[in-house]
């Protein structure tokens, strides 16, 4: 019944956008419009709806958004991560707040980054290989800079040297693990800026790979 649910909420925003964006396509275009297409749905997916979080809660709806876009949550108080819309809890959601975020190759975007607000327990997210990721969205971490403790931002070939300023308003991290950053083309700068504005935390930043590789694939290994 609720994958159900969850269905008919995204046909609606499907069937209120797709006439326009089929309006609006260029068949002369070089660019296959396959390829627009995707763009534009995962940017349907990302929307807020302000009706789901009053109905649900921010915690549901934020888990809502992060596993619609093919990422992954940690509950608190639980061992496990989880990964399957259809098996997210079907009732009591004010139990569940969210622990860990883990958006690896996932299709967030800016637009949805509006969920964290009102989130009061995220300790932990994982930011890898998220191909629509640009640096708008790195300041609506700091919605949930009193908790973070872990950030992971790696693999993103769009976050820019100006994209990592709001870090520095992250300060109750303990760890920070910076890598695979292509369009940061001072990373030396861009450490020492890090290091000076959380002098607290264990800011990591290198060119191909984390300095410990296990960071990246910790919670992949224990989703069920």
């Amino acid at each position: 019944m609720m994958a159900l649910s969850a269905f008919s909420r995204h046909a609606s925003i499907f069937r209120a956008h797709s006439c326009s964006f089929v309006k609006n396509v260029n068949v002369c275009s070089r660019q296959p419009p396959v390829r627009h297409f995707w763009a534009w749905l995962n940017s349907v997916f990302n929307q807020v709806d302000p009706d789901r979080i009053k109905q649900c809660g921010p915690d549901r709806a934020c888990a809502e958004w992060l596993l619609r876009c093919g990422a992954s949550v940690k509950w608190k108080d639980k061992d496990f991560w989880e990964k399957d819309y259809n098996l997210l809890p079907g009732s009591n959601y004010e139990r569940y707040k969210i622990e860990g975020i883990d958006a690896t190759s996932s299709a967030v975007m800016a637009v949805g980054f509006p969920h964290l607000r009102g989130l009061k327990h995220v300790r932990r997210i994982i930011l890898h290989d998220c191909r629509y990721l640009y640096d708008d969205a790195i300041g609506y971490l700091s919605l949930v800079k009193n908790t973070l403790e872990f950030l992971q931002l790696s693999n993103c070939g769009d976050i820019t040297d100006a994209g990592l300023v709001p870090l520095t308003e992250l300060t109750n991290l303990k760890k920070l693990i910076l890598f695979s950053l292509p369009e940061v083309r001072d990373q030396q700068k861009a450490e020492a800026m890090l290091k000076s504005a959380l002098p607290k935390c264990d800011v990591q930043f290198t060119e191909s790979r984390p300095v410990e590789e296990g960071e990246k694939i910790e919670s992949k290994d224990s989703k069920h």
